[in-house]
């Protein structure tokens, strides 16, 4: 009887041992987890936004009152390598600005956390949209060259065919875009978790998953040519391929 006891009593001690380990395993991996950045990026619609297609609801000309219309939580949890169901969004629609010709403004934070406004900070987005392009171009400079000021670096960059600027600062970075009558500015937080690539690769593949779904949204004749494809590569020769002149 005694020998039979002092089994079970191993067998239950390697059991917990086990579970334990399991335990373990499950909380290093979700602590090493990084986010995916080869979910395809959206693009332009090919046919006038304004011209749904038969059975469609029209496109509201408005900014959207839900950010998740411009990227869902499950896409930004995947973009961060967060656990399905552990993003949310909270959107803030802001009042218009007569003095700047801001008509409308829109706030989205997204958190790694499905419990309301107290888990980190993934990245922010602020929109103001504007009367016209030539305001909103202008607030645009305005805002880019205050962000500049005692920044660490900046630069100039295009994305989705409309003139940006990147700025690091100690903290967090910033991308500031003027597209259309629109002008988007998105933060990402030095501390946002799942990062597995730098700001300047992070914050320009954010703005080209959301110009995309906020384009249709804009008044027509304000938007934007969509940005031309890139022209086809020719395919090698099997002599250049070989390295043969």
């Amino acid at each position: 009887m005694a020998g039979r006891s002092t089994r079970r009593t191993r067998s239950g001690s390697l059991s917990l041992i086990a579970l334990a380990a399991l335990a373990v395993g499950v909380l290093t991996g979700c602590s090493t987890a990084s986010g995916d950045p080869s979910i395809a990026v959206p693009t332009f619609p090919a046919a006038d936004p304004s011209r749904p297609a038969p059975g469609a609801a029209p496109i509201k000309i408005a900014l959207p009152d839900d950010c998740a219309r411009l990227m869902s939580v499950e896409q930004a949890g995947a973009l961060f390598g967060q656990p399905l169901g552990a993003v949310n969004v909270k959107t803030v629609r802001g009042v218009p600005e007569p003095a700047v010709k801001r008509t409308e403004r829109v706030a989205c934070t997204y958190r790694a956390t499905g419990q309301g406004d107290t888990g980190p900070v993934l990245y922010q987005l602020n929109i103001g949209r504007y009367s016209d392009a030539a305001a909103a171009s202008a607030q645009w400079r305005s805002n880019t060259n205050a962000e500049r000021s005692g920044a660490m670096s900046s630069k100039d960059l295009t994305v989705a065919g409309a003139p940006a600027v990147f700025v690091e600062q100690a903290d967090e970075s910033t991308l500031a875009v003027s597209y259309g009558v629109d002008t988007l500015t998105f933060v990402l937080p030095k501390a946002a978790p799942g990062q597995n690539r730098s700001a300047a690769e992070t914050l320009p593949d954010l703005a080209q998953r959301v110009i995309p779904a906020l384009a249709p949204t804009q008044p027509p004749g304000s938007r934007p040519a969509a940005p031309a494809a890139p022209p086809a590569q020719p395919s090698a020769t099997p002599a250049a391929a070989e390295g043969r002149p």
